[in-house]
């Protein structure tokens, strides 16, 4: 029988589950699990009802599957972003600025991620105010420090679009649409850059006329050194026509050769029409493999001994350039289409070409008087230098420069000597490199328009590399290392405070 406690309310009645204390009622819920005794004696003797014994046992079943099998915690809350208009203007800029994306793309991910709706107009105003606050960087910047511009003509919906940038810093301090790319058009850009202190020793371009007559017409006494990288990508199509005409050749010989074996195992004689022809497939295809070797050897000439930065000084360069340019003049007759446009643009460019080695020159005579050596004894350090690391030849070299010259001379003029290398500027490599990050932004738009260049220039010369193979690059925007000052953050250059965690 079981006993129940007093009633607190005296007049009501208590049902004997209710008053089942929790410690009765987890040992009900152990003795139906255990199953030592039937559910209907359990109810009997806790005077309650089958129903509520299974009630107890569904729940002790519940707890036990819990705490084997616990439920995944939530995911932490990282931290608290207060999403303000301004917050929101920023993630506009550096949607479109750093992740190349779209207007619409832009109103998207405002919908789906922030459930916050922005239309294409709003984001067209957050743009123009950012361009008004980025043009006066743009402007006031002061271009003295441009040692070496490189400069080049992009196109944007069949619009000319003029590109110059340092080749040290790679700051762009040239990026305008025009309706025209002559020469006039040219020269008074270049003479505004001039009101900012642009005074390079050189420019370096590809072998654009307009280009380099407005160069002429601007700053008459500056040098427009000819870009290496474009000559020898004119010269490797040539290669590999002329080795594909002699692979042609070899198979029309081998050709010829298979049928007039087949036709003497058919009828026991040599084919004369068949023999006629190998006569004549012979001869060319010698002088096909004998015009692909001479060509293919000629480009190797200009590629590792005439245009790169070893090799011997700038009369002997221009004495082999010479050389290369009438070897390739004297087998034109053998293929004119080909080899006579190739050879017309060696002989243009020859001088603009090895510009750079006249400049090499003159560091380098600077280096011997400094150091009061053989000018040759600098070339040949040079030289040494650009060897690769694992050459056995530049460790036996090294060896021999140091004994001549003496431990601690050797290495004051190694380094000197390091310095003039890495300053060598050969190609505009650097003009290449950022008209294709300006490409990534251009094929978003059909009309790129002078605003958004602005913004486009000032974006790209204050934001900070986050990698580089040079290493006093790394975390320096192209502006910091242009002025060799730091500045804020572009998003704070452009008047917007940033967001920072606490």
């Amino acid at each position: 029988m079981c006993i129940l406690p007093p009633n607190p309310h005296p007049g009501t009645l208590t049902a004997p589950a209710r008053a089942l204390a929790p410690d009765q009622r987890q040992q009900l819920a152990l003795d139906a699990l255990t199953q030592q005794q039937p559910i209907a004696e359990l109810a009997r003797q806790h005077d309650v009802s089958r129903k509520f014994v299974y009630q107890q046992t569904h729940q002790a079943q519940q707890a036990l599957h819990q705490a084997f099998h616990p439920q995944p915690d939530p995911e932490p809350v990282l931290f608290y972003l207060p999403v303000t208009r301004a917050f929101l203007r920023q993630l506009v800029l550096g949607l479109l600025l750093i992740c190349h994306s779209s207007f619409r793309g832009v109103v998207e991910l405002l919908r789906d991620l922030f459930a916050y709706r922005l239309s294409i107009g709003s984001i067209h105003n957050i743009v123009r105010a950012a361009v008004r606050a980025a043009r006066p960087h743009n402007e006031q910047q002061n271009l003295a420090a441009v040692r070496i511009g490189a400069h080049d003509e992009i196109f944007q919906s069949d619009q000319p679009v003029l590109v110059g940038a340092d080749v040290d810093s790679t700051y762009c301090y040239l990026l305008s649409q025009e309706e025209h790319r002559d020469a006039d058009t040219w020269a008074v850009r270049l003479l505004e850059l001039a009101d900012r202190g642009f005074q390079p020793e050189a420019t370096v371009a590809d072998g654009g006329k307009a280009l380099r007559a407005g160069q002429k017409l601007a700053f008459a006494d500056l040098p427009c050194r000819g870009d290496v990288f474009h000559l020898l990508h004119e010269v490797r199509p040539l290669v590999t026509s002329l080795e594909n005409r002699a692979y042609a050749a070899i198979a029309a010989r081998s050709k010829l050769e298979q049928q007039q074996r087949q036709h003497r195992w058919r009828t026991g004689q040599a084919d004369r029409s068949l023999g006629q022809r190998l006569r004549q497939a012979r001869p060319a295809e010698e002088q096909a493999i004998a015009l692909a070797d001479d060509v293919a050897l000629l480009a190797r000439w200009l590629r590792e001994d005439i245009l790169t930065v070893a090799g011997p000084d700038a009369a002997g360069r221009r004495e082999l350039y010479d050389f290369v340019v009438a070897e390739l003049q004297a087998r034109e007759a053998e293929c004119p289409e080909q080899i006579r446009p190739v050879r017309v643009l060696l002989q243009k460019q020859g001088p603009d070409l090895l510009a750079f080695v006249v400049a090499l020159d003159r560091d380098l005579a600077a280096l011997a008087e400094k150091f009061a050596v053989c000018p040759t004894l600098v070339r040949a350090l040079l030289n040494v230098q650009t060897l690769p690391s694992r050459d056995p030849r530049r460790w036996q070299q090294e060896a021999l420069l140091r004994q001549q010259l003496g431990g601690r001379r050797y290495w004051l003029l190694s380094q000197a000597v390091a310095v003039v290398l890495r300053q060598v500027v050969r190609a505009s490599s650097v003009i290449e490199n950022l008209n294709s990050r300006l490409r990534n932004y251009f094929f978003l738009r059909r009309a790129v328009g002078p605003d958004y260049l602005a913004l486009l220039q000032f974006f790209l010369n204050h934001r900070r590399f986050q990698r580089s193979e040079h290493p006093e690059r790394q975390g320096k925007s192209p502006a910091e290392l242009l002025t060799g000052q730091p500045h804020p953050h572009w998003l704070e250059l452009l008047g917007y405070e940033r967001f920072s965690r606490n």
